[in-house]
């Protein structure tokens, strides 16, 4: 019986549990794929599958059970979802060699956003062989304990030449220069209100537009959008916008979500320190230094003064975008609805621009519906646009004072 009794423990204990996080959506449109998670996702894997009769992607992500595809087309002929004993495998049966050229995780870790590209068949065959690629979220210790991976992904930028090409800028040319970032876009909707449907891409972008008028409306500065209509672009590209036309602040506007929609308020979002330290050693290792920070070029530096140089550039922009954010709590709390602590810090992408103060403002709760009825009205619109330019101008003229 005891024999009996181990055997069935052993059997039991070797089940593997269920996931408690699943896929809610697969999608691939053109040359994109986005996975969309009902709770954050640590990390995935990515490997081109190059055998007899088939060629494919398959994305391993750990922890996750199956769930469905909704919208299937572009270089992907179909979907299959796999459970295994790890979590589940997708794999994207391909019309044509295709590899994954860039990928990453959104800010809460609930969406896996890949790009590809085609590729010829010995260019398939060798991104087979070279193994799987890692995605890792941007706030992965909140959520994994896994180690990072001893190997790196290189991939080769695209000549300048096949940049996005720069926004209009509007406003008098000796003004200084903001940007404003409408968060989300295309394919990718962003938090959505299980009520209305009311989508965060179109809600940050009628609010951007809004911020943008009464900027102008000011006359004490110049303004462009990253983007003035439905389209999607990558994280680096935006922040990367603001730091090609030499910005002196920027502003990505977003909408919060929550599963409880008594959740509410705005905040404001600036670069952590700990995510600090690591981006200016990441920059200090480039090979290519000759445009890590506006203006100086870093090329024929020693090392330790180009370290230096990144880490004081880093830390006066962080003091910069800290300051501004206190500044917008200010501003903002009499006119639209704020949380306790407003001005929280992060690891997000958007915001790691080395020259360039950022922030990122949530602007309330898109989940909520007295936030949502709120962010959605030419009102509630008016009054963010207000909160922002109140902010803005206070900003730029400390610093006018301060020379």
């Amino acid at each position: 019986m005891l024999a009996l009794f181990a055997m069935m423990l052993g059997w039991l204990t070797s089940v593997p549990a269920m996931a408690a996080t699943a896929i809610e959506s697969v999608a691939a449109v053109g040359n994109t794929i986005v996975i969309r998670f009902d709770a954050p996702v640590g990390n995935a894997t990515g490997t081109m599958i190059d055998s007899t009769g088939q060629i494919a992607i398959a994305i391993d992500v750990a922890g996750v059970s199956p769930g469905e595809a909704t919208s299937i087309g572009g270089a992907i002929r179909g979907v299959r979802q796999v459970r295994s004993l790890q979590g589940t495998r997708l794999l994207f049966d391909l019309l044509s060699p295709t590899v994954i050229r860039d990928g990453q995780f959104a800010a809460d870790g609930r969406a896996l956003m890949l790009s590809l590209g085609s590729a010829d068949a010995a260019s398939f065959a060798a991104a087979s062989l070279a193994g799987p690629i890692n995605f890792l979220s941007l706030d992965l210790g909140s959520w994994s304990s896994h180690p990072a991976p001893r190997y790196k992904v290189v991939q080769d930028v695209p000549p300048p030449a096949r940049g996005l090409p720069l926004p209009t800028v509007r406003g008098d040319d000796d003004r200084p220069l903001v940007v404003i970032d409408a968060g989300h876009g295309g394919f990718d909707p962003g938090a959505i209100n299980p009520e209305t449907g009311l989508r965060e891409k179109d809600v940050t972008l009628r609010i951007a537009k809004a911020i943008r008028d009464e900027l102008l409306a000011s006359g004490r500065v110049r303004v462009a959008l990253t983007r003035d209509d439905d389209k999607y672009l990558v994280l680096r590209e935006r922040y990367n916008v603001a730091r090609r036309l030499h910005a002196d602040l920027f502003i990505s506007i977003h909408c919060d979500s929550a599963t409880s929609t008594e959740a509410t308020g705005s905040s404001v979002y600036t670069l952590s320190d700990v995510s600090s330290d690591k981006e200016a050693a990441r920059l200090a290792a480039r090979e290519n230094k000759a445009d890590v920070i506006n203006g100086v070029n870093l090329a024929e530096a020693n090392p330790d003064v180009s370290s230096i140089l990144i880490d004081l550039t880093q830390r006066e922009t962080m003091n910069a975008s800290a300051g501004f954010a206190r500044l917008l709590g200010r501003e903002a709390k009499p006119l639209i609805p704020t949380k306790a602590v407003f001005h929280r810090m992060a690891s997000l992408m958007v915001l790691k621009a080395p020259d360039t103060p950022s922030i990122l403002f949530e602007t309330g709760y898109i989940s909520n519906p007295a936030d949502a009825a709120f962010l959605d009205s030419s009102q509630g619109r008016e009054r963010i646009a207000q909160s922002v330019t109140r902010a803005v101008e206070v900003h730029f003229a400390r610093r006018f004072a301060a020379r």
